[in-house]
């Protein structure tokens, strides 16, 4: 079939093939580091775990079908897949990125990849002037998290991209908080789209795992050198498990969001919650962007109390009992968590609270239970 398929059929069957020794319908998980040759060299495609796995290549095929990409690459973990990214970079060069960004990339990159020669700007991207302004002749790449992790923030891709193309810099795009259902990066102008697909993608708080996906063939033998040599792959297991949740994605993604829309709704209109941040919601400062950017609005939100603190907050929290208190997000299940001593503790306070990620601050991953049962376990948590 050479008709390119509507994005609910790639998920299914974007990139896979009917498995050539039994037909099985999903792919086998090859559980074996090593494969047979028939002489020094003369092998199936297949030779050490490592460098190829044929559970794998069939997840890297699938995330580069959902992506709209020509490469797919699979790793140990979504800061697996950045590290691999950072490593294109050389001493001396500079990353401009996201000032809100998930706690973890913050932490690889200042605590990291700083100590090896690369320095890395922090700023608000929804400030084109003020972003501009870090541009010099050593910026090599733009790191792009959009929505922002917990801000909610979302970052014109397509404005970014044509910054990124007149100073021939790298821009890479976390779409760990949409999902490609929501948002595909490299239609938008991006060179590499990277996801913790711990999250969405697997979908069942199973599995820890990261991917690329990317059309640039010079780009991509770069970093599968690097998947091979650094060995921060996923194994068969996690990969096909990942598979099996990517699925079902297109179907999961739209209960987020919907369900995310009741919790948000309600929580804007509850006088005892200051403020919310939800993309979805018009009064959000990102609102006409994700509306241009996003297929929804998804699955996550954050909100502050009314004169609330961090204890106050954290017993919000704990009166919850549909929600979990737990890091992550993206399973079935309903999340909460704090971003200050939790997803970003390793954020100075003074530098995260610049971004909004203040100790009052909550973070919730709106799973797929009845949007009815949620509200009513937020408010009497509220109340």
């Amino acid at each position: 079939m050479n008709k390119k398929l509507r994005f609910n059929s790639a998920t299914i069957h974007g990139g896979q093939k009917t498995d050539p020794a039994y037909g099985a319908v999903m792919p086998p998980i090859y559980q074996t580091s090593t494969y047979s040759q028939t002489s020094p060299g003369i092998h199936k495609g297949f030779e050490y775990s490592r460098t190829h796995n044929p559970t794998r290549q069939a997840l890297e095929n699938s995330i580069a079908s959902i992506e709209n990409a020509k490469y797919g690459l699979a790793f140990g973990s979504g800061l697996a897949a950045i590290d691999a990214i950072i490593k294109l970079l050389k001493p001396g060069d500079e990353v401009i990125s996201t000032n809100d960004l998930y706690g973890g990339s913050y932490r690889l990159f200042t605590k990291i990849f700083e100590d090896f020669g690369i320095k890395f700007h922090f700023v608000g991207m929804e400030n084109f002037d003020l972003m501009s302004k870090y541009i010099n002749n050593n910026t090599k790449l733009f790191w792009v998290e959009t929505p922002t992790n917990p801000m909610m923030n979302v970052i014109d891709i397509k404005k970014i991209s044509k910054l990124a193309k007149e100073y021939k810099i790298l821009l890479a795009v976390d779409n760990t908080f949409a999902s490609p259902y929501l948002q595909q990066p490299l239609n938008l102008g991006a060179d590499i789209v990277m996801h913790s697909a711990t999250k969405y993608l697997a979908g069942h708080s199973d599995v820890i795992l990261g991917t690329i996906a990317l059309n640039d063939e010079i780009l991509a033998e770069k970093l599968y050198f690097i998947q091979n040599a650094s060995g921060a792959v996923c194994g068969p297991m996690d990969s096909f498990l990942t598979l099996r949740g990517i699925k079902t994605l297109h179907v999961r993604m739209q209960r987020h969001s919907e369900n995310a829309k009741k919790v948000a709704e309600f929580l804007e209109s509850n006088s005892k919650i200051k403020k919310v941040f939800w993309p979805g919601l018009e009064n959000h400062p990102s609102h006409k962007i994700a509306k241009k950017q996003m297929n929804d609005f998804g699955g996550m939100i954050s909100f502050i109390p009314k004169g609330s603190d961090f204890s106050s907050s954290v017993k919000i929290m704990k009166k919850l009992k549909i929600f979990t208190i737990a890091e992550s997000l993206g399973g079935v299940e309903s999340l909460v968590g704090h971003p200050a001593s939790m997803t970003h503790a390793s954020i100075p306070k003074m530098e995260r609270e610049k971004s909004g990620v203040v100790d009052s601050l909550i973070r919730l991953s709106v799973g797929l239970e009845d949007h009815r049962d949620l509200v009513d376990d937020l408010s009497q948590a509220i109340e």
